[in-house]
């Protein structure tokens, strides 16, 4: 009994030693997708849509501030006023569309992105559990040192799960 207990503390070391470690280039994989792609490119129309709406409002803004200019000198002071008026309104309906529209583009960026993201977390769940790994990590997050000897990479397996 006493030598079945040592050999199980003698083999318990070389168990640990026996874990599998892995990581991911998880940058590498989301560039990779085809869902990547054609959210940048969603993202970059709804972008250039943004901007030409702000621009057609402030060659609006323009026309007006301009015709006010001239007409400005021969203006009753109650027109003057409510012209003044007009062109404050319209500015800050512009400054009001910038920020919804920069509102609405990151809220936008973010939803297409975290199914993305979610997606290669599933993937990589996946791949890890089939390999048997204890721990797999993204190097893209910055991992200063990752031995090769010790840890597999992984990306090529996790692309291969997502159909890459």
């Amino acid at each position: 009994m006493k030598k079945v207990l040592f050999m199980l503390l003698m083999l318990a070391p070389m168990a640990a030693f026996a874990q599998k470690f892995g990581h991911v280039n998880a940058q590498e994989i989301i560039q990779a997708m085809p869902e990547f792609t054609k959210a940048r490119a969603d993202i970059e129309a709804l972008t250039k849509t943004y901007e030409a709406d702000l621009k057609s409002m402030q060659d609006e803004l323009q026309k007006k501030a301009e015709a006010y200019e001239k007409e400005q000198a021969s203006l009753p002071a109650n027109i003057k006023e409510r012209r003044e008026k007009e062109l404050q309104d319209m500015y800050q309906k512009i400054q009001q569309t910038y920020q919804d529209n920069q509102q609405a583009l990151a809220k936008e960026q973010s939803e297409k992105m975290q199914a993305i993201q979610t997606k290669v977390i599933d993937a990589i769940k996946a791949v890890g559990q089939a390999g048997g790994y204890v721990y797999i990590m993204d190097i893209a997050g910055g991992v200063p040192y990752i031995s090769s000897t010790l840890s597999t990479d992984v990306t090529a397996d996790v692309k291969k799960k997502l159909g890459l």
